[in-house]
């Protein structure tokens, strides 16, 4: 099973391929954003390896990575990505979004989330969970904005915030 491309009405969800590595290095370049999600900038070189691992699959016969850029449709620019793992028979989807700090504030970040969302019940995902750190006052925004709401759980420091349908 691989990603299917998702539309909104200012975003393309593009399914990430290796090349896109060059232009989101740019786009994940600022050290700040790494503030909540860890790490730290890559270079393209290194980013094109990662997105050579995630495009493979994972290597947990019981786990799907989906992972899209995100493509502002007025310019054609990447502006993020958004990622599910899949689990469960594809029944429970693990998301996560980040907008580079250029784009930041304008929404996208929610009308990536929201997309993603219905997409994957789309797919017949029951169950959609996102981890947020509990300062990551955006982020909480946007998983609320998604239809997320927090289960007072934690895991490795984060907020386990839930959505289930059906």
């Amino acid at each position: 099973m691989q990603p299917e491309p998702l539309v909104s009405d200012r975003l393309g969800l593009v399914p990430l391929r290796a090349d896109h590595a060059r232009e989101m290095a740019a786009v994940l370049s600022d050290p700040a954003l790494h503030t909540y999600i860890g790490g730290s900038p890559s270079t393209p070189e290194a980013l094109r390896a990662r997105y050579e691992r995630l495009v493979a699959g994972s290597p947990e016969p019981d786990r799907t990575w989906w992972n899209w850029v995100l493509r502002l449709r007025e310019t054609g620019r990447l502006v993020g990505t958004v990622q599910a793992t899949l689990a469960e028979e594809g029944r429970l989807a693990e998301i996560a979004w980040v907008v580079g700090t250029p784009w930041q504030g304008r929404g996208l970040a929610t009308e990536a989330a929201r997309t993603l969302v219905g997409g994957l019940r789309e797919q017949g995902v029951r169950t959609v969970v996102a981890h947020i750190h509990p300062e990551h006052h955006a982020s909480a925004a946007v998983a609320a904005a998604a239809g997320l709401a927090p289960t007072g759980q934690q895991q490795d420091g984060e907020v386990r915030w839930r959505l289930v349908t059906g």
